[in-house]
C-alpha cells in the first residue's frame, strides 16, 4: 500500500486497534481511519455500505468481532456467531463492490479443530471440529478464509487472512463477565494482593495449555501483512511457545505480588486442550516473528493495569441524594 491510501480499520478503538493505529502510522501510513460502532454498526448491510462511502477506503483491516472468555462464549454462542458472521461477510462483499483494493482480515486461532496436533499448522484448519465451547465464535471467523479464497478466484478480489493467538498487553479487556484468561488473572490477583484476600479461583484444572503474544508483536505483524501479504492462505501470528494455564496462573500471582491460594474449580470447563501455533509460514512469507519476552509483557501489562485501576478507584463517587 502506498502511504497516502486510505486505510480503515474496523474495531480501530479496541485493544489490538490502537495499537495497530500505532504500528501503522510508525511505519509511514498517516491515511488512517477508524469509527465507533455507534456511528455504524457493521452487523446492518446498510451501515457497511454507509461506512465505505463515506470514509472511501482504499484497503480494509477488519479487526471488530464479538469477543470474549470461555464465559462469555458459553453465554452467548449465537450472538458470537451470528454477528461475526454477518460483520465479516457483508463488509468482504460491500468492499467487493465499491472497488477496495485489499482487505485483511484477523481471524483467530479458535478456528482450529480442538484436537489439532501441537504446534498448529495452518494446513490443519480443516480437519475436524473446533473446540465446544467457543465453535460459533471460531467457526464464524473461519469462514472469512473460504470467502477470500473464492472471490480470490472469481472475482480477483485482493483478500488475506491472519491467524491470531490471544494477545495480552497494555490496555487490555479487564472486565471480569467478558475477559480473556491473562485480563481475568491479572484482576484477580492483583485485587487479591492489595486487598489481603486469602485465595483466587481459577476455573477448569489448569491441565490445558495457551500461546500468548504480546499485542505491540501483533500490531506490528498485521501491519507487515497489509503491505507485504500475497496469498489468501491462511497465516499464523504467535510467539511460537505455549504454557500451561496453571503455570501461567502461579507466574501472574507471584508477578503480581499475591501470597495466597489458588484454587481451582474443575467444574468449570479447560476449553481446547493445547493450543500453539507454527509460525514458520509468517517467517518465511513476511518476515515477522514475535520478539517481547512473555514475562517482560505481563509485568509491563500488571503495571498497566495496576495505574489504571488506581486511578479508577481515586475518582470520586457521585451520591445519590
Amino acid at each position: 500500500m502506498k502511504p497516502s491510501d486510505r486505510i480503515v480499520v474496523t474495531g480501530g478503538g479496541g485493544f489490538l486497534g490502537r495499537h495497530l493505529v500505532a504500528a501503522l502510522e510508525k511505519g509511514g501510513h498517516r491515511n488512517v481511519a477508524i469509527f465507533r460502532s455507534s456511528q455504524f454498526d457493521l452487523t446492518h448491510e446498510k451501515d457497511v455500505e454507509r461506512m465505505i462511502d463515506t470514509l472511501e477506503p482504499d484497503a480494509i483491516i477488519h479487526l471488530a468481532a464479538v469477543v470474549g472468555g470461555i464465559g462469555a462464549n458459553r453465554k452467548s454462542p449465537g450472538t458470537f456467531f451470528y454477528k461475526n458472521l454477518m460483520m465479516g461477510a457483508m463488509l468482504m462483499e460491500r468492499s467487493r463492490l465499491a472497488g477496495v483494493k485489499r482487505f485483511l482480515s484477523v481471524g483467530t486461532i479458535c478456528s482450529y479443530p480442538k484436537l489439532t496436533p501441537v504446534p498448529f499448522r495452518e494446513d490443519e484448519l480443516w480437519n475436524g471440529y473446533p473446540e465446544e465451547t467457543n465453535a460459533p465464535y471460531g467457526l464464524a471467523k473461519k469462514m472469512l478464509l473460504v470467502q477470500s479464497d473464492a472471490y480470490r478466484r472469481e472475482f480477483g478480489f485482493d483478500a488475506v487472512n491472519l491467524l491470531l493467538v490471544n494477545l495480552y498487553g497494555p490496555g487490555d479487556n479487564f472486565d471480569p463477565e467478558t475477559s480473556h484468561v491473562i485480563p481475568a488473572l491479572i484482576r484477580k490477583c492483583v485485587e487479591a494482593a492489595d486487598t489481603g484476600a486469602a485465595e483466587v479461583e481459577v476455573w477448569g484444572t489448569g491441565q490445558a495449555t495457551r500461546e500468548f503474544l504480546y499485542v505491540e508483536d501483533a500490531a506490528r505483524g498485521v501491519a507487515i501483512a497489509l503491505d507485504k501479504l500475497e496469498t489468501s492462505e491462511p497465516v499464523n501470528l504467535g510467539a511460537g511457545h505455549e504454557i500451561s494455564i496453571r503455570d501461567l496462573a502461579e507466574k501472574i500471582a507471584k508477578l503480581s505480588g499475591f501470597k495466597g491460594k489458588l484454587r481451582w474449580d474443575p467444574s468449570k470447563p479447560d476449553g481446547q486442550p493445547r493450543r500453539c501455533l507454527d509460525t514458520s509460514r509468517a517467517k518465511d512469507l513476511l518476515g515477522w516473528a514475535a520478539t517481547t519476552a512473555f514475562d517482560d509483557g505481563l509485568a509491563r501489562t500488571i503495571a498497566w493495569y495496576r495505574e489504571h485501576w488506581a486511578r479508577e478507584a481515586a475518582r470520586p463517587t457521585v451520591e445519590a441524594r
